[in-house]
């Protein structure tokens, strides 16, 4: 079984103009509204895949309200909790040249009793055959402690967690020693206080470190430049796949789903990395934050080289 959590979801209006002109007129050419929000992403991501996973997290107002809808819809189980306030909506505007600007409400303020409600929700879901997804940001008001708190009691109960965060969400779970996580380069080179660009060499022996620490699989994406993967006994490097690009939001969500479901069906290294690589290939050219289809992903994983690392 696989829960994806979402603590702050969003409706996703994304608007396609030619270039952005600050203090003038923007002409829209486009516009896409998506239920998002990186957990329900991964949802909607493992969906197309042809797994089933459980959306939970917080909604709020007539926004959470659209967003349960449309989930339904897709043929995705919820199990949200309502809170007081209206779930956030994000605009994401992408010019032409490929140039996505984001801006993102704040959302809704959470009480105590409703994390506690939370935390009760995913125990009651947890068990060795259980993968907890926290991936993405918090509601204003909540301690950055918690997807520590969580994969704490996740383990408690025999499950497994798969960490996709920033900042201070990830460095305080790191503590927890969740068992997959995906930092991208930039988040890995924060952790690490970093004051350059770390070539791929020095990736690989950032991500090990974490390893030693008791992280059992570490995945970092690179953009356009691939993706590294490092396992218990096994490490793999990939090139960025050639594709027509529409916006990168929601790329890094799209692997995590991959991993997330390749995960449940126990699928060897080298075959999950593969399908994360294609399936986040494949996300970059949708347009908003709709999931790939299942059959571009396919046509994609035709492209995918992985080389072993030494």
């Amino acid at each position: 079984m696989i829960v994806t959590v979402t603590m702050n979801p969003a409706i996703d209006k994304t608007v396609d103009i030619d270039s952005l002109e600050q203090g003038g007129l923007n002409r829209i050419q486009r516009i896409e509204l998506d239920a998002g929000g990186k957990g329900i992403n991964v949802s909607k991501t493992i969906k197309q895949l042809g797994g089933t996973s459980i959306a939970t997290g917080f909604i709020a107002g007539n926004a959470g309200e659209v967003i349960e809808k449309v989930l339904s819809e897709y043929g995705i189980q919820t199990d949200f909790i309502r809170v007081s306030g209206e779930t956030r909506t994000n605009m994401k505007v992408v010019e032409k040249r490929g140039v996505v600007t984001e801006l993102n409400e704040p959302g809704p303020k959470v009480s105590e009793a409703d994390l506690q409600e939370l935390i009760g929700k995913l125990e009651s879901y947890a068990s060795p055959e259980t993968l907890i997804v926290l991936s993405g940001s918090i509601p204003s008001g909540v301690d950055k402690n918690i997807y520590r708190t969580i994969t704490e009691k996740m383990h408690a109960k025999g499950a497994s967690v798969l960490l996709d965060a920033d900042g201070g969400l990830f460095v305080n779970a790191l503590e927890a020693k969740p068992d997959i996580i995906k930092p991208n380069r930039v988040e890995l080179e924060e952790y690490y206080h970093l004051d350059h660009q770390a070539a791929e060499e020095e990736l690989v022996e950032l991500g090990r470190k974490l390893q030693d620490k008791g992280i059992g699989f570490v995945a970092i994406s690179m953009g356009g430049s691939g993706a590294i993967f490092l396992g218990k006994e096994e490490g793999l490097k990939c090139r960025g796949l050639s594709v027509k690009t529409h916006s990168t939001v929601g790329a890094g969500d799209a692997m995590v789903a991959a991993l997330a479901w390749g995960w449940e069906r126990k699928l060897p290294m080298r075959e999950a990395a593969a399908l994360g690589m294609a399936t986040s290939a494949g996300a970059v050219t949708t347009v908003g934050t709709k999931p790939p289809a299942r059959e571009l992903v396919d046509e994609l994983l035709k492209q995918v080289e992985l080389d072993t690392l030494l």
